[in-house]
C-alpha cells in the first residue's frame, strides 16, 4: 500500500528562495530504510534548478508542470493529430472520455541542455478543447486569454485550445502520468484545511520565529501519523475520515480502567462492531513489531 508523505519547511511568507535546495524530510535516527521508491508530483515552474535525488532515497520519479514557451507550444503544433490520445477518468467505477487530451512532444529546453551529462526528461502537452468558441467580428485585442491556448486549423473551422506543459523522468506510458498527476487536484487544499483546522497549524502559539517552526514541523509529523496509523492500523473507511471524526468516534470512547486480581482491564462503553475494530487494529500495531536484529 502506498502512502503519500507530507513534507513541508517553515519560512516566512512560505516562500523557498531560489539559492536554497529542494529536498525531503526523512528521520536519519531510523535504522532500518523502509522507503523502496519516491516519487514528486507538483506544478512547479523553475524545476531545473532543484535536483530530484537524495542520498537516502536515490532517484526521484517525478511528474510536474512546465512553462508553456515558444518553443513549447511549435512543438505541440507539429504533433500530428492522430498522436493525440484523451485523457479517461473514473466516475463510478466506470471509465469516462474527457474533454482533454494528451502527446508526448519532441521538445528540449535550453536549462536541460547545457552539458552532455544532463538527465533526458519527457515532456507531454495537454490540450483542452474551450467550450465556447471566440464570437465573429471581434477585435483582436479582445481575444486574447489569461492561458496558454494552441489553434489547430481543421477542414471546417479553426479550434482553440487551452494548452498545459508536463514533464517528466517516469517511464509509465503517458496517460497513467498525466491520470496520476490529477489525481493530486484539490488535495492541496484539503492537506492545507486539515494542517491549519485539525491541528492547530493555522494558531501559532508565540511570536518567536523558532518556536512557531518546531510547532510547524510538530504538526507535519503528527498529520503523517495520523495518515499512517488510519491507511495502516485502521483501514476501510477510516482511511478519508477527518481528525475531527476520529476524534470523537474513537479517541474519546468513553471508558475506564479496573485492577481486579493482580490484573488490569479496560471497560468500554461502545457497540460490539467497534470494540472488534479496536482489537483488529491493536492486532495490526503488534504485527508492525520490528524483529529483533539477528
Amino acid at each position: 500500500m502506498a502512502i503519500e508523505d507530507i513534507t513541508g519547511e517553515y519560512r516566512h511568507q512560505h516562500i523557498i528562495p531560489d539559492d536554497s535546495p529542494f529536498f525531503i524530510y526523512d528521520a536519519d535516527t531510523v535504522p532500518v530504510r523502509i522507503i523502496r521508491e519516491s516519487y514528486i508530483r507538483f506544478f512547479f515552474q523553475d524545476f531545473f534548478s532543484h535536483p530530484f535525488g537524495h542520498e537516502r532515497f536515490g532517484r526521484i520519479g517525478f511528474a510536474v508542470g512546465c512553462d508553456v514557451t515558444a518553443g513549447f507550444r511549435e512543438a505541440a503544433v507539429a504533433v500530428a493529430p492522430s498522436d493525440w490520445h484523451p485523457v479517461y477518468r473514473t466516475v463510478n467505477g466506470m471509465r469516462v472520455k474527457t474533454d482533454r487530451e494528451w502527446a508526448e512532444v519532441c521538445y528540449v529546453p535550453e536549462a536541460s541542455a547545457e552539458r552532455r551529462d544532463d538527465p533526458d526528461y519527457r515532456f507531454i502537452a495537454i490540450r483542452e478543447a474551450l467550450a465556447q468558441p471566440s464570437l465573429p467580428n471581434l477585435p483582436e485585442e479582445q481575444l486574447t486569454l489569461p492561458f496558454p491556448t494552441l489553434e489547430v486549423a481543421g477542414e471546417k473551422e479553426t479550434k482553440t485550445y487551452k494548452l498545459f506543459g508536463l514533464v517528466t523522468n517516469l517511464t509509465w506510458a503517458g496517460g497513467k502520468i498525466v491520470r496520476w498527476l490529477y489525481e493530486r487536484c484539490g488535495k492541496s487544499e484539503e492537506i492545507h484545511s486539515v494542517q491549519k483546522e485539525d491541528l492547530a497549524g493555522g494558531t501559532l502559539p508565540s511570536a518567536d520565529f523558532g518556536a512557531n517552526a518546531a510547532w510547524w514541523h510538530i504538526m507535519v509529523l503528527a498529520l503523517n501519523l495520523s495518515a499512517i496509523m488510519k491507511r495502516l492500523v485502521l483501514g476501510g473507511e477510516w482511511a478519508n475520515r477527518r481528525m475531527k471524526a476520529l476524534r470523537f468516534l474513537l479517541i474519546n470512547l468513553p471508558g475506564s480502567f479496573v485492577r481486579h486480581a493482580n490484573r488490569s482491564y479496560l471497560k468500554l462503553s461502545i457497540d460490539p462492531a467497534t470494540f472488534a475494530e479496536l482489537v483488529a487494529a491493536r492486532s495490526r500495531i503488534a504485527a508492525m513489531k520490528r524483529p529483533p536484529p539477528s
